[in-house]
């Protein structure tokens, strides 16, 4: 049915494709880009196996929107991953959570508002790179089947 076929010629810029064409249209788009991390914790005024100093695999993930640029791009995911390394996942990862984090008890609900805001202060630092970008929402999975979610219009509204 689809057969491989070798390109015979690769598109080249300003011969084949204008730079005016890169851009594709003036939309809003959302982007999002997901990470892991190693940590943890235990919470406090809570009667479970949870208020036992244990661990889990976390995973985040951010839903960016934006305006795209010249180049058909809201925000490079290496820019996501670049503030997420060094601004976030530096709190987080192979860390105790409760001394790490600001004094909160270090739930999934307390935490994800905690990375929002982070990523959406980082964002915000960076307005003049990124065309209208903001944090949308942000998941992040205490297990593979729990999970607590931030989303832009509840972080907006007291």
């Amino acid at each position: 049915m689809y057969g491989f076929r070798i390109v015979e010629k690769l598109q080249k810029i300003d011969e084949d494709i204008e730079r005016d064409q890169l851009k594709y249209h003036s939309k809003r788009v959302l982007v999002s880009k997901e990470f892991t991390f190693d940590a943890a914790h235990h919470l406090h005024d809570y009667e479970g196996k949870c208020k036992n100093l244990h661990g889990h695999t976390y995973k985040v993930i951010f839903g960016i929107s934006g305006f795209v640029d010249e180049r058909g791009l809201v925000i490079d995911f290496g820019d996501i991953k670049e503030i997420w390394k060094s601004e976030i996942e530096v709190f987080l990862d192979h860390r105790y959570l409760n001394e790490t984090l600001p004094p909160m008890n270090t739930t999934a609900e307390n935490m994800v508002v905690w990375i929002y805001e982070k990523m959406a202060e980082s964002l915000e630092n960076r307005a003049e790179q990124f065309n209208g970008a903001r944090v949308e929402f942000v998941r992040l999975y205490e297990t593979p089947t729990s999970f607590a979610e931030a989303r832009r219009e509840w972080m907006d509204v007291e």
